[in-house]
């Protein structure tokens, strides 16, 4: 049995790998976690307008109301990927994923759509990072 090579975190904050895992766990912990406060403010944006129609028809309440819950849900998924980001990677990709699909169905919206799909590929990309940079607790952890 051959053991693990050791390295520093100097040498692995010179890793471009590492480098670009570190900068989508940042993105994907910070950009949900303020979009998921700004659905309870609309200060960005009027967030119920993104919402397709036939989605308020059939979530209770108003669409501000399906706002509030999608608020927190993004905070949620951003906390996941502060903590686990091997978890909540696939957490923000799946997300995405029903936002996209939301999108699709408004007209006009195809471009946010395309957009969004490239923070899902990204997403995806953090997801599999994780399972290479971030360590599982060892036995000195606990």
């Amino acid at each position: 049995m051959t053991a693990a090579p050791t390295t520093t975190s100097r040498d692995s904050l010179t890793d471009p790998g590492y480098q670009a895992f570190v900068i989508l766990r940042v993105g994907f912990t910070v950009a949900p976690i303020l979009f998921g406060l700004d659905k309870f403010a609309n200060l960005l944006v009027d967030w119920p307008g993104y919402l397709a129609p036939w989605i308020d028809d059939i979530v209770p309440g108003s669409a501000q109301q399906a706002m509030y819950a999608v608020g927190v849900i993004e905070i949620v998924a951003g906390l996941a990927v502060a903590v686990a980001p091997r978890f909540g990677g696939w957490l923000v990709a799946g997300w995405l994923a029903g936002i996209i699909v939301n999108l699709l169905t408004i007209p006009d919206y195809y471009d946010i759509a395309l957009r969004d799909f490239g923070l899902l590929l990204a997403a995806v990309a953090l997801a599999r990072l994780a399972q290479r940079y971030h360590r599982a607790p060892t036995e000195g952890d606990r």
